[in-house]
């Protein structure tokens, strides 16, 4: 039979199959942002042998293993689990992990059956969220996945975190939860290529009226990422570690509002700063402008400007409030600015939130500062200043990494 070496464990899969006493469930607590608490418990299988107890992932993760196998030993850990998780509050939630191909092995009535049989000692089929693995996006499992959700079971994704390739999963099956694995974030600078896909993946979870819960978090950086990056759910060793028991569902609330406070005022003071900044942007474009209020030539109102942004700006022009560009690019090409005259007449109104800041701009008057965004042209990472004129004209200064570097605020 398969063996497989687990920190350092030799396990034999006969073993495992002859011994089912020695099989037993672990309880991984899952915090909530909104209160601080938990929330749920996700149930997770180990092997004890002597004094080792060694994780059962492989053993259910092994293609080799047969289905019948590791479908035995699964609802071994999900039955003593289930026995055990009688005994807490009404509300608390059960995470069940599940290979979706396993899971189709009969339809899925042999995992359904087994959960009403639960249901009828206390536990609602709503507690029970079914955390499936699904290594081919391209199946199809919905009917089946319908048919659970009839019963109030809840659906969430695993497997995401810095690779996008599933993220068209999100559409197929809309979940309830989406699962976003923080083992990627093992620097506190994280690419911003994650970051992206982190985004991406908060909007399309919240479109599809989906929750984040960001597990494997071992540190507070990865904490606060998490929490920045719009996870309402919490799980990994920095919070607490899998235990054979449940903890006091307020074991962290008085440190997780301290850190989350702490989170809090980092966020507001960062905002205030962003706010400041672009104050002074507008103030000073107002002074360059007010100065050169009888330069009607836009080429020549660039040539002024980038004498003044020649430190700041990478690229800088105009467009009408259509999107359509009146004046070529000035770009910041080595340290020396050249006239682009190739991009006249392009129209940018495609672009994300670009109508919606151009009425934002001419309601309130006022320029914006956009969001970071990576630059399509030399891939550096930038932010734009858009600047409203007198003539439903709109001037946009692209600011240059080196600049973003300088103020910290600005990353």
């Amino acid at each position: 039979m398969v063996h497989y070496l687990k920190g350092g464990f030799l396990m034999d899969v006969l073993d495992i199959l002859t011994d089912l006493e020695h099989v037993i469930p672990l309880f991984q607590p899952i915090f909530n942002a909104d209160e601080h608490r938990i929330i749920g418990y996700e149930i997770l299988g180990r092997y004890v042998s002597g004094e080792k107890t060694v994780s059962l992932g492989p053993f259910f993760l092994d293609k080799n293993i047969p289905d019948e196998y590791r479908l035995e030993v699964d609802n071994v850990v999900l039955t003593k689990g289930l026995d055990k998780a009688v005994s807490l509050d009404e509300d608390i939630l059960l995470f069940v992990n599940r290979d979706v191909d396993l899971l189709a092995h009969d339809s899925g009535e042999a995992f359904l059956k087994l959960l009403l049989q639960f249901q009828e000692k206390g536990i609602s089929l709503n507690r029970i969220v079914l955390v499936l693995s699904i290594e081919d996006p391209k199946k199809e499992f919905d009917h089946l996945l319908n048919y659970y959700r009839t019963y109030g079971i809840k659906i969430a994704i695993d497997k995401l975190g810095d690779d996008s390739s599933h993220l068209d999963l999100i559409g197929k099956v809309k979940p309830d939860i989406v699962k976003v694995d923080l083992q990627p974030l093992r620097s506190t600078n994280p690419s911003l290529a994650y970051k992206d896909i982190l985004y991406s993946l908060s909007i399309l979870a919240r479109k599809m009226g989906a929750m984040l819960l960001f597990k494997n978090i071992e540190m507070i950086y990865q904490l606060q990422f998490a929490w920045q990056h719009g996870g309402r759910y919490y799980q990994g060793y920095y919070l607490e570690k899998p235990a054979c028991h449940f903890y006091s569902r307020d074991i962290l609330k008085d440190k997780l509002k301290a850190e989350f406070h702490e989170f809090i005022m980092y966020e507001k003071k960062k905002l205030e700063s962003l706010v400041l900044i672009t104050e002074r942007f507008h103030n000073r474009l107002q002074e360059i402008l007010i100065k050169n209020r009888k330069t009607w030539d836009y080429e020549e109102l660039l040539k002024v400007l980038v004498k003044d942004l020649d430190q700041i700006a990478l690229r800088i022009y105009i467009c009408d409030e259509d999107g359509f560009q009146k004046s070529p690019n000035m770009f910041n090409e080595n340290n020396q600015w050249v006239i682009q005259l190739e991009y006249l007449q392009k129209n940018w109104s495609w672009r994300p939130y670009f109508l919606e800041n151009i009425i934002k701009m001419r309601n309130d008057k006022k320029g914006i500062l956009s969001d970071l965004y990576r630059d399509i042209e030399t891939g550096e990472t930038i932010r734009t200043f858009s600047y409203p004129l007198k003539t439903r004209d709109y001037l946009f200064i692209d600011l240059s990494y080196d600049f973003l570097y300088q103020n910290e605020n600005l990353l």
